[in-house]
């Protein structure tokens, strides 16, 4: 099996490397930092990636893994001391691997979290069907991936799976892994030789080494009930308990200090995960707890000061050792040549044909080429006392001295062996110089590379938008510019349609704002788009309104059900809001900051159209109603119809049609303006064929329609529901 990790290096993910390397599972790791060198255990492939890098894609393909696991919670890559500027750190990148996945991804992804999404006092085992309750901003952001995660299981059909995970603790192995509560306490009581604790804080904790077992043992299974479970020891302990066997194991006097006496008790239940995955836990607290204190202690200075770990007396000697035998080694060599040099110089001496031949400076330099100045000293030293001592083999050691011949020789010797030595020294530095530099070069063009890459994907987009047209300025105008064939009362109807092709979505719906409360459904093109109803109190839409008040285009990035993808607003002279268009479907992949821009230039196209219609009704507003009410002429009024019904049968709007009865004795202007009096601001009252009076009821079917009739029949008259528009 393929297996992607993803996580920081720490006693769990390298518990959990070793887990999966011990049952014969091929593991690839993501470490999250590019130039990430903390120690992790042996993986058949490591990636040196951020999180937000824009290679997660081509990862997720290359691996093509059958099993991903995110350490979440238990990530290392972040720092929690400074948890505002983190939690927006996690949520974004916890967003690129999930979107990652989700796109080039496949097989399972579990994501860890833990049990501080829970911040409240609860008497009974908290079970998976318990809403979040956190405290804090780790604890929130945690949470908000956690749903995260549901939403993407939910929404793309993926099988994603969630872990929380009681209070797990190790024998951490750098200052930096020492995030638990136990490891926690350990150095609270070496630095300042005090524990605080909450004395009524209860808990349990989970030892690594069984949470990687249980863990291992969910997410390598073939079929799982739920989504989400709990793991748990479900053992019960406080924060008194564990202070008084720390304050055992150390062996000196500690105080334990309580600093609360608050009720809090948080214990995750395990119900769900024995009765599906029945599992043992191996080790017991206090024996692990014993280990964790001898270990911290033995490393005191690694944990309290950040100190790199002493090696043990065996690994110093062995490296001392290491050392020394590598500087000695080219001594041993020097030697071991200058006696075969010597040998051979001997016998050159007596030969016919070599005696002329200077064995020594060759000797000398040889070890000037190959190992500087250093060994070049040190080899012609040697040389000076091997021809001194076959000088006095054949004249006494007076003669030797004072003859200038000695002089000149040992001169040249040292001036060739430290020329030749200082020469290559500085081609040494020279080479190692410019291999830093090679090395340092060559980093910097791989980001220019990886930032080319970025660019090069950009152009092509824009280039296949170029090509294609589908999305260029150019087409979208020509298409929006084809609302002004349609008349005035039919242009918003139109422009639902007109949107939903151009955002190549399914699901789009208009809504006109009446007041500055309400925004009323004016059009839609599914079923979907009317989720929210046919009236809405738009201010109360949270992020939605929000964004739309800041004149920004709304885009729904944590995925909640009750909001749409994306949504705009159409603003009037006055910067009010007067139109609202809302999208609720798009592709993964145009969930962008592009497509927002384009529904920015959609929507102000369509304004512009609107915006005729309208002048050109108010222009003609005084010719459209009969005088002295709010009563539309017939030619207005049916054209108004005939708008809605067409409509109608497209699917983009719902509308009803009454005809009004009433005593013919009556003035139709009196009536006409009773009767708005009773009906909605998007209702209209007009003159149908033949000199009757219709009503026409906007956005509403059949049994919207019963109430509005029997508020008019509340007033003396008569209503009956016309089936033909061309009545």
């Amino acid at each position: 099996m393929n297996i992607l990790l993803i996580g920081g290096s720490g006693c769990f993910i390298n518990n959990l490397i070793v887990k999966l390397n011990k049952e014969g599972h091929r593991v690839y790791l993501l470490t999250g930092a590019k130039y990430d060198e903390r120690p992790y255990q042996r993986v058949f492939e490591k990636y040196r990636f951020g999180y937000d890098s824009s290679s997660l894609n081509e990862i997720f393909e290359s691996i093509h893994p059958d099993l991903t696991i995110y350490m979440g919670a238990y990530d290392t890559n972040f720092n929690w001391r400074r948890e505002e500027e983190e939690a927006v750190n996690y949520s974004a990148r916890t967003m690129n691997i999930l979107m990652s996945y989700v796109m080039a991804g496949s097989g399972r992804f579990v994501y860890l979290s833990s049990q501080e999404v829970f911040g409240a006092d609860y008497a009974n085992p908290v079970e998976e069907g318990t809403e979040a309750s956190p405290a804090g901003y780790k604890s929130m952001v945690l949470s908000q991936a956690e749903e995260m995660c549901e939403n993407y299981r939910r929404t793309c059909g993926k099988d994603i799976m969630i872990l929380r995970l009681d209070h797990v603790f190790g024998i951490p192995e750098s200052a930096e892994d020492a995030g638990d509560l136990c490891s926690r306490m350990i150095i609270e009581a070496m630095y300042h030789f005090t524990i605080s604790v909450d004395a009524e804080h209860t808990f349990s904790l989970l030892y690594v080494s069984d949470a990687v077992e249980l863990v291992y043992r969910i997410a390598t299974a073939g079929e799982h009930q739920y989504h989400l479970y709990h793991i748990s020891s479900g053992e019960e302990m406080t924060e008194q308990e564990l202070a008084k066997m720390i304050q055992m194991d150390l062996g000196y006097s500690v105080e334990i200090v309580p600093k609360s006496r608050a009720q809090h008790k948080c214990i995750l239940s395990n119900e769900r995960y024995r009765a599906e995955f029945a599992g043992n836990f191996l080790c017991e607290p206090a024996k692990v707890i014993r280990k964790q204190v001898e270990h911290m202690k033995r490393y005191r200075r690694v944990f309290l000061y950040g100190e790199e770990k002493k090696k043990s007396l065996t690994e110093r000697i062995l490296d001392k050792a290491g050392g020394v035998w590598k500087v000695l080694v080219p001594f041993l060599e020097n030697l071991i040549c200058f006696v075969i040099c010597s040998g051979l110089n001997q016998w050159a001496v007596n030969s016919r044909y070599f005696a002329r031949l200077d064995l020594y400076l060759i000797y000398v330099l040889l070890f000037a080429v190959f190992y500087g100045q250093q060994q070049a000293t040190f080899a012609a030293t040697l040389s000076v006392i091997g021809y001194i001592a076959q000088q006095m083999t054949e004249r006494s050691g007076f003669d030797v001295m004072v003859d200038s011949t000695t002089y000149v020789w040992i001169a040249q010797l040292f001036i060739i062996g430290l020329v030749v030595g200082y020469m290559r020294d500085n081609i040494t530095k020279l080479k190692r110089e410019q291999k830093n530099e090679r090395d340092y070069l060559s980093m910097q063009l791989q980001d220019i590379k990886d930032i080319n890459d970025s660019n090069v994907r950009v152009k092509d987009a824009l280039e296949t938008q170029i090509v294609n047209q589908s999305d260029s300025v150019g087409k979208i105008y020509s298409i929006t510019a084809g609302l002004d064939q349609y008349s005035q009362e039919e242009v918003l109807f139109y422009a639902a349609e007109t949107i939903a092709q151009l955002m190549k979505s399914e699901d789009v719906a208009i809504y006109t704002v009446s007041n500055e409360s309400y925004a009323r459904l004016f059009s839609s093109t599914s079923k979907k788009a009317r989720v929210l109803g046919n009236s809405i109190r738009y201010q109360e839409l949270g992020p939605l309104y929000e964004a739309l008040a800041e004149h920004k285009v709304f885009i729904n990035r944590q995925l909640d059900e009750n909001l749409p993808v994306m949504c705009n607003a159409i603003y009037d002279e006055a910067d009010r809001i007067q139109t609202i268009i809302m999208i609720w479907s798009l592709p993964w992949e145009s969930m962008t900051l592009g497509t927002a821009n384009q529904l920015v230039v959609i929507s102000a196209l369509i304004h512009s159209a609107v915006l005729r219609a309208n002048r050109y009704l108010a222009a003609l507003e005084e010719e459209r109603y009969v005088d002295g009410s709010r009563m539309l002429d017939e030619e207005a009024f049916m054209n108004l119809v005939h708008a809605y019904m067409g409509a109608e049968k497209k699917g983009l709007t719902d509308c009803m049609v009454l005809e009004l009865v009433y005593d013919p004795q009556q003035d139709k202007k009196e009536i006409s303006n009773i009767v708005v009096s009773k009906l909605r601001m998007h209702d209209y009252v007009g003159i149908l064929a033949g000199g009757r009076l219709g009503v026409l009821l906007s956005n509403t079917n059949r049994k919207d329609a019963e109430v509005v009739i029997k508020r008019i029949e509340e007033i003396g008259l008569g209503c009956v529901i016309l089936e033909d528009s061309g009545e």
